[in-house]
Parts: C-alpha cells; structure tokens; sequence
C-alpha cells in the first residue's frame, strides 16, 4: 500500500498526464516517471493504469472520510442546485475533466474498474441523493435521484449542450416537479 505522500504523488503525476494525453497513452511506466516512483510501488497499490486513474478521481470527489457529500440546508430544491452546480464544476473543471473522461472510457471496457466505480463512488453518490431526497418527503427517492442524476451526466458525456446557472435551475424544477 502507498503512502500518503506517494498517492498524493501519483495523483497529481495522473492529472498532469490526463491533461498531456489521450487515456490510451497513459502508462504505469508513464505514471512512474512523472510521480517520479518505482513501477513495483504502482503495481503494489494498483493493478492497472485504470485502478490508478479511478483512484485519482475518487481522491478527488469524496471528502477526508470518504464521503461522498450532499447538502442538506432543509431546503430541497437549494440543496439540489448546489448539488448539480458542484457536480457540474467538478465534471467541466479543465483540471479534471480528461481524467474524468478517461476513467468514463475505461468503465466501458474494463469489469473490475466499473464495479470499483458503481460500489465507491456511483452508490455513495446516488444514496446520499436518494436519502437527500427521502427526507425532503419524494415518495420515490431512487427514481427521483435518476431523473436528477441522467441528464447532468448525459448532457457531459455527449456534450449536448453548455451548463449554466438558469440550466442547473430549470434542470432542479424539471426534477422536482417529476417528484411531485
């Protein structure tokens, strides 16, 4: 297992590459070079490029205990604007962006990296939204969570169209009134 220090390391080395390269280019001897580690301290820890960038993206989506976090002010639909406003910063951050993409493109094809993705992050994510949801009295917490969830990753993916204030507001409203 890496240190602190040398996942902190290797992350910043990922996000740097991510940001240099297309996904298919990124290599653990890549990864090494730029974290300036040993490839036997990578495969230690990791045992793919795909494990290391799906570890740098959840280092960077959950907080200190990681949590994936979800506001709860008592006011829903504030609560889900920040939500979707924070995952919409963290999707199109220029920094972060083409890890994301990349770990988004290595889930199609890789079994173990999805399930890591689906059971430390997409769950976490979703429940926390789910549970959100529950409290502010929606009848159907997860399919809600669905229909607020889709589009904001739908309209990422395929880049369908710009992200906005007024778009994060009508998105909400759309979500809420789907709840209703």
């Amino acid at each position: 297992m890496a240190t602190s220090r040398t996942r902190s390391k290797v992350f910043e080395a990922v996000l740097s590459l991510t940001r240099d390269n297309r996904v298919g280019a990124i290599t653990m001897e890549g990864i090494a070079a730029r974290a300036s580690v040993s490839k036997q301290t990578l495969y230690r820890t990791w045992p793919s490029t795909g494990a290391v960038l799906f570890d740098a993206l959840l280092s960077r989506s959950t907080n200190a205990a990681g949590v994936v976090a979800v506001p709860n002010t008592g006011k829903l639909a504030a609560d889900l604007e920040t939500l979707a406003a924070a995952t919409i910063a963290e999707l199109t951050d220029p920094t972060q962006e083409p890890l994301l993409r990349a770990v988004t493109a290595e889930i199609q094809a890789d079994e173990n990296l999805a399930a890591q993705y689906r059971d430390l992050l997409f769950r976490p994510q979703f429940s926390g939204i789910s549970d959100r949801l529950r409290e502010g009295n929606v009848s159907d917490p997860d399919a809600v969570t669905e229909v607020f969830i889709g589009p904001i990753f739908h309209r990422w993916l395929l880049r369908t169209g710009p992200f906005d204030a007024a778009w994060v507001a009508g998105h909400v409203a759309l979500t809420l009134r789907a709840a209703s």
